[in-house]
C-alpha cells in the first residue's frame, strides 16, 4: 500500500463549482500505467494529472477515466496552481515534460498563463456520420486536426445542440468541437470526446489549440475571448502565436487529502 497526496481544482476559474475540475495527483515515481488508469478512474473526472519531480521540471501525464491522453490544458493549468499555491514552488517558470514536448506555466495578473502547441485544423468535408452523430447541423464548414472542429453559424445553434454521444464514439477523432461567432465574446464552443469516457468536457484547453489559430485567422485579432457553453461553463482569453498558442485562467482548490494505492510498496 502507497499514500499520494490529491487534489481536485477547478480550473478556469475562480470559483468552485464551475470550471473544468480535474484530478492532480503527486507521485515521487511513476506507478505502473493501469494503475493511473484506475486511479483516474476511481475519480471520475474528464482528466487527472500525475506528475514527478525532475532536476528541470516535472514530469506530467494526463489520464481520462479510460485512457492516456497526449495533452490536457485544464489538468495542467490545476497542476501548476497547486505547486505555486499548495506545493511551495517558487520559480518564476514551470516547465512539464509531457507527450507533446515541454509546456510552459507563468504566474499572470489574472491567474497563470501556459504555453501550448498550435494545431492548425485543415478543411475537410463532413461526412454523414459526422452530420448524425451532431443531429443533423448544417456546419458552415468542418476542419480536422486532433479533433474535429465543426462551425456552424451562430450562438443559439451551439447551445440547442444535442449529439448522440454512442455515435460520436465510433467516428475516427479524439474529439468533435463545434463553435461559432459569440455575442458578448470572440466566439463560442462546445467540446465532447465520448471515445475516451468524456461525453461533453466543461472547459477544454487543449481544443483551443486548434481553436485559438482558427478564430485569429477569421477575426484577423491575436487576442480572443472565448466561452465553453457547457453545463459548468468557463470562460477562456486565448493568444495566438504562430507555432504556440498562450492559454490564461485561473483555478480554485475544492479538495485535497491522501489516496491510498493497494499492490504498491
Amino acid at each position: 500500500m502507497s499514500k499520494h497526496r490529491f487534489y481536485q481544482v477547478d480550473a478556469f476559474t475562480s470559483e468552485v463549482f464551475s470550471g473544468n475540475p480535474a484530478g492532480v495527483c503527486q507521485l515521487d515515481d511513476w506507478l505502473p500505467d493501469r494503475t493511473l488508469i484506475n486511479i483516474a478512474a476511481e475519480n471520475c473526472l474528464s482528466e487527472t494529472a500525475f506528475y514527478v519531480p525532475r532536476t528541470n521540471g516535472f514530469d506530467l501525464r494526463w489520464f481520462t477515466p479510460e485512457a492516456e491522453v497526449d495533452l490536457c490544458g485544464h489538468a495542467t493549468l490545476a497542476t501548476a496552481y497547486i505547486l505555486y499555491t499548495i506545493e511551495g514552488f517558487k520559480g518564476q517558470r514551470l516547465q512539464f515534460h509531457t507527450r507533446s514536448g515541454i509546456l510552459e506555466v507563468t504566474p499572470h495578473k489574472s491567474g497563470y498563463s501556459m504555453l501550448l502547441p498550435s494545431r492548425k485544423g485543415e478543411k475537410t468535408e463532413a461526412t454523414e456520420a459526422l452530420l448524425e452523430a451532431l443531429g443533423g447541423v448544417s456546419p458552415v464548414e468542418v476542419l480536422k486536426a486532433r479533433d474535429y472542429i465543426v462551425v456552424l453559424e451562430n450562438e443559439d445553434q451551439i447551445k440547442a445542440l444535442k449529439p448522440d454521444f454512442r455515435l460520436l464514439r465510433l467516428l475516427n477523432a479524439f474529439g468533435v468541437c463545434v463553435t461559432a461567432p459569440g455575442r458578448k465574446v470572440d466566439f463560442v464552443s462546445r467540446f465532447f470526446a465520448p471515445s475516451v469516457g468524456i461525453n461533453e468536457d466543461s472547459v477544454t484547453g487543449s481544443a483551443y489549440c486548434s481553436l485559438t489559430p482558427y478564430w485569429s485567422d477569421r477575426l484577423g485579432k491575436v487576442e480572443l475571448l472565448s466561452q465553453q457553453l457547457s453545463p459548468r461553463g468557463g470562460q477562456v482569453e486565448s493568444h495566438y502565436r504562430g507555432p504556440n498558442i498562450m492559454l490564461v485562467g485561473n483555478a480554485k482548490l475544492y479538495l485535497e487529502g491522501i489516496i491510498h494505492v493497494p499492490g504498491e510498496s
